[in-house]
């Protein structure tokens, strides 16, 4: 092990410090980035950026894993959902530079993009709005998975965590009355944070065509590009490729693509349990495939 892999975490900490104040500090020389990647959260979101990362004309964000070396590169900056309030030049400081992109163009002898994946933003009410305001030339990603097991592995995942300890099913029953108001809170504050609106609010974030349509009222229909967690896995090479050609690059081979990051623990859903979750997503479903103008076999057969 290397000696900067050695490094404790306090310094590791100072040196983020000190590239986030370099990062404001050069943020006018940031360009805005070319994709947003804003969700689903426990829908695949983490393995599909990273094997985007493999493209070679898909650059990281800023510090890259190389200037930080115990961490994995940045994937998402929670910018439109949790910290608009730091504003742009604190937004931007993650962006790479135009002396970044322009060496990374030499290298790969072609444009280059850059993006970020925040899985929050497709659930938060005020994301779209503020990102179209913000970013408005962005192309939007969005990688979803049949709800039910989005739904299951959204749980699994507080569990893991240590933040959940009613069983499943309790945890579903107490969710409406968990996350009652929190949407109008933010709404009415724009800077107040909801753990249970982010963290607790297992089957809302599963409702699908709800908080598209915030998207798809921000931006043309023409800016997205809709990928299931199920494809996905089938063929990562091939969904990436398609997502490659809708943000303007050639195919590219990725090496790394197959690697699942950030898998839940798992587990067994009863069926009685399974089956009233299908029931209800039903209808959603039939929402979301009527909005979008495309079938979802893997959720629906």
């Amino acid at each position: 092990m290397g000696a900067r892999e050695m490094l404790p975490e306090s310094v590791l900490d100072i040196g983020r410090k000190a590239f986030r104040a370099y990062g404001m500090a050069t943020a006018r020389t940031r360009p805005d980035p070319d994709f947003l990647l804003i969700g689903a959260k426990r829908g695949g979101s983490t393995s599909l950026y990273y094997a985007l990362l493999e493209h070679p004309r898909v650059i990281p964000l800023f510090p890259s894993a190389n200037l930080l070396p115990k961490a994995n590169h940045t994937k998402g900056i929670h910018f439109f959902d949790s910290n608009y309030d730091k504003g742009m030049r604190w937004y931007r400081s993650h962006l790479p530079s135009r002396a970044t992109r322009a060496r990374a163009e030499r290298r790969a002898g072609g444009p280059v993009i850059t993006g970020e994946g925040s899985p929050y933003y497709l659930h938060h009410p005020l994301a779209a709005r503020r990102a179209r305001q913000d970013v408005p030339g962005a192309r939007i990603l969005l990688i979803l998975r049949d709800p039910v097991e989005r739904t299951f592995s959204h749980y699994r995942e507080r569990v893991r965590a240590g933040a959940e300890s009613l069983s499943f099913e309790d945890a579903l029953e107490a969710e409406a009355e968990r996350t009652a108001g929190e949407e109008q809170r933010i709404t009415e504050n724009p800077s107040y944070r909801s753990y249970a609106h982010e963290q607790q609010s297992y089957v809302a974030q599963s409702e699908y065509a709800v908080a598209l349509r915030r998207w798809l009222d921000s931006y043309p229909a023409d800016r997205f590009h809709v990928v299931t967690s199920e494809e996905f896995y089938r063929d990562q090479q091939r969904v990436c490729d398609g997502i490659a050609a809708f943000l303007g690059l050639p195919p590219a081979p990725l090496p790394g693509a197959g690697k699942v990051w950030n898998p839940a623990p798992k587990a067994e859903l009863a069926p009685a349990v399974r089956k009233k979750l299908a029931d209800h997503f039903a209808p959603h479903n039939a929402d979301l495939e009527k909005l979008l103008g495309r079938r979802f076999p893997d959720w629906t057969d």
